[in-house]
């Protein structure tokens, strides 16, 4: 398998994952399993909770934005995703987290909105900067560890004032860039949080422990680190595509960020041909403050190409 199937296997898997969970989140635990007892069947792509079938939420709206920037700008230009992010919040989307969108409408600058809403609320680990971290995970998985990991806390910092979700987009990040070599990433993770800031380090060794359940986690999976670890061991306890989506999204919760957390190290895992046709057909990205545009599956699948090439436009 190459690099570009593994990469167009986590764009589109990310997206596929917040479509699937978006219709049950804030509910229950077992939730998709009840009304979809029998794996394959079809029919998961549902809607409902306010969105169509196949629709995206602002986990890929947000993901998307960020993909568009580092490939028009040529790489990472801070303040044009900030830019780009308040358009987007401007133009009415669907959801917004409620944190994001208090930082995106302060009216304050790119480098100091995320630390205000830090200091007033002191409530900032948020799984927000996580859920839109595939593209840049997969465009930056180029330049080894290290770049890969700060890119991923910086493009966190944007949005969330709280070290704590640099370090969780930080982890995503490197664990894709492993898949995307074509590496399991599961036993990279060591080695992984061994590069994690030391104040951080045991709070992600915990959710990331091969011995770890989701229901000991003693936070909301709204928050990064359980949102994370409950990710990897959707990932660890399965071993395919589907059944990973499919065992995040019955943890309940934030199903919609869960999911695509999930998709996207699953997808890069197991490529794009491990994703059912019926969830990606059909798939579709609203895009608020791009023009009405809504891309559909060939679009993602052009973007994969594109950060994995860094071409700034088609062709």
């Amino acid at each position: 398998m190459d690099r570009l199937e593994r990469a167009a296997g986590a764009v589109v898997g990310s997206a596929v994952g917040d479509a699937l969970g978006a219709p049950f989140e804030f509910g229950p635990a077992g939730a998709f399993s009840a009304r979809f007892p029998a794996p394959g069947a079809g029919g998961e792509m549902c809607g409902g909770g306010g969105w169509e079938a196949g629709e995206a939420t602002d986990d890929t709206q947000m993901a998307v934005h960020v993909a568009e920037s580092l490939l028009e700008r040529g790489g990472l230009d801070l303040p044009d995703v900030f830019a780009r992010f308040r358009r987007w919040a401007a133009d009415d989307p669907k959801d917004i987290g409620l944190q994001t969108e208090d930082v995106l409408s302060r009216g304050l600058p790119w480098d100091q909105a995320a630390d205000a809403h830090h200091r007033s609320s002191h409530r900032a680990a948020g799984n927000g900067a996580l859920m839109r971290a595939t593209p840049s995970a997969v465009y930056f998985a180029h330049d080894g560890r290290p770049a890969t990991m700060e890119a991923g806390r910086r493009l966190a910092a944007l949005t969330h004032g709280d070290p704590a979700a640099w370090e969780g987009t930080a982890i995503f990040h490197e664990l894709v860039r492993v898949a995307l070599d074509g590496a399991d990433p599961l036993p990279a993770l060591p080695e992984i949080l061994a590069a994690v800031h030391p104040e951080h380090r045991e709070r992600y060794a915990v959710v990331l422990d091969p011995h770890w359940h989701p229901d000991q986690a003693t936070e909301f999976n709204g928050a990064v680190w359980p949102c994370l670890g409950s990710a990897v061991w959707a990932l660890r306890t399965t071993s395919t595509f589907e059944d990973a989506l499919r065992t995040a999204i019955d943890l309940g919760g934030d199903t919609d960020t869960v999911a695509a957390v999930t998709g996207g190290l699953a997808g890069a895992l197991y490529g794009l041909g491990a994703i059912p046709s019926r969830w990606m057909e059909p798939l579709h990205v609203p895009l608020p403050g791009s023009g009405a545009r809504v891309l559909r599956l060939p679009h993602l699948l052009d973007l994969a190409r594109r950060l994995v090439e860094r071409v700034p436009g088609p062709g």
